[in-house]
């Protein structure tokens, strides 16, 4: 969990081999990722940020081509297909060709080519970005089952907030380094912090709470946000500057009070920031170009 910009697409490259680590080392499943790259890239399955799919062949097509590719024999290959367009609610669509797809479909059947060759880590780069919130829903009820139903590992990058509740554990990164780790659980009661949003009447209302309660300041970006260690806090505010707010709200313990704890601003206050460094995949001549 990270904001653009972060590392997340960075650290991906990384793992799946397209980047070469500045210094120190990364394993997939006990191989070294530079001295040996070919035997790590088999065993990761990945979904890339940005479409990857070729519209001119069927989905069928698509998943057979990535079969042969990673050297899955033609047999075993049909029997994997078969398996994975079940697995993502495809198998009607299996012979029409993928830019008849939604962009929920196609996200769908990256997820089932990812896993063709019988990937043992699958990586997922903001695999929800740009879906509406019926897609989102249905990619990771996907994501869920191929971690009950196949026992493999999922890896996956989000700045949704929202979406990392669900996970065994999360990582929170910013500016290319570690912030936290552990179950969500753990992580909340270790850096969660009950918070104050407030948003005074006026200019003149937020510099006196302010001179007042500056030590519980904890960002300014959009709304006030103070440290509230109890609801007595929240009662006592609201007692005296009531009249000179528009909205108090008291915040629990969350992911994202995690986050604002740790940086200091919000994480969706990052969304328009900087994009992280990232490859454009395209189609030229047939053929996929980095």
């Amino acid at each position: 969990l990270g904001p653009n910009g972060a590392g997340k697409t960075t650290l991906m490259h990384i793992l799946c081999t397209l980047l070469r680590p500045d210094s120190g080392a990364a394993l997939i499943c006990g191989r070294d990722v530079v001295k040996q790259s070919l035997a790590a890239r088999r065993r990761l399955g990945l979904v890339f940020q940005e479409p990857s799919l070729d519209d001119r062949l069927t989905v069928r097509e698509n998943l057979d081509l990535h079969g042969l590719v990673f050297g899955v024999p033609r047999k075993l290959r049909r029997q994997r297909i078969h398996e994975m367009l079940a697995l993502v609610e495809l198998t009607d669509w299996a012979d029409k060709p993928v830019r008849m797809l939604s962009s929920g479909m196609k996200r769908r059947l990256e997820i089932a080519r990812a896993l063709i060759h019988d990937a043992e880590i699958l990586l997922l780069d903001e695999p929800t970005v740009g879906l509406d919130a019926q897609s989102r829903d249905r990619i990771w009820s996907y994501i869920r089952r191929l971690g009950i139903e196949r026992q493999i590992t999922v890896l996956v990058t989000t700045h949704y907030i929202e979406e990392v509740e669900g996970c065994d554990r999360a990582c929170i990164v910013d500016h290319g380094k570690v912030l936290a780790l552990g179950t969500p659980e753990a992580l909340k009661r270790a850096h969660g912090q009950q918070i104050l949003r407030i948003a005074p009447r006026s200019e003149e209302d937020r510099r006196e709470i302010l001179s007042r309660h500056a030590d519980r300041l904890v960002s300014e970006a959009n709304d006030t946000i103070l440290l509230a260690s109890d609801d007595t806090f929240a009662e006592t505010l609201f007692a005296d500057y009531g009249s000179r707010v528009r909205s108090l709200a008291v915040e629990r313990p969350s992911l994202a009070t995690v986050f604002l704890s740790l940086t200091g601003r919000e994480i969706r206050d990052q969304a328009a920031g900087a994009r992280e460094r990232t490859f454009a995949f395209g189609k030229r001549g047939g053929e996929h170009t980095r």
